[in-house]
């Protein structure tokens, strides 16, 4: 079995979506809207009306060293901004 989320993104953009009932996580990259849908509906017991998708490909980095010039990318990821029912909440800080 496949692990869909993979981790919550905590950082202000992501927090000033939380009174809005918007909650953004790093996904598997393969993952679609509907599995996305039912992992949270099973993980963290709430209603998802929508989910929104977002693929971000990686930077390319330039590290200069003494004896070499290193060259490469990032990680490319894929991201999912879910929309819970209004009423619900999901704790993505860990606080119980």
């Amino acid at each position: 079995m496949k692990t869909i989320l993979k981790k919550a993104v905590i950082g202000e953009k992501a927090a000033g979506l939380h009174d809005k009932g918007i909650y953004t996580f790093i996904v598997d990259k393969k993952a679609n809207k509907v599995e996305i849908k039912n992992e949270i509906e099973r993980i963290y017991g709430v209603t998802v009306e929508s989910v929104n998708t977002l693929r971000y490909g990686g930077k390319p980095k330039v590290r200069y060293t003494k004896t070499n010039v290193l060259s490469g990318r990032t990680q490319a990821y894929k991201k999912a901004l879910v929309r819970v029912a209004e009423g619900d909440f999901i704790d993505v800080y860990g606080n119980g």
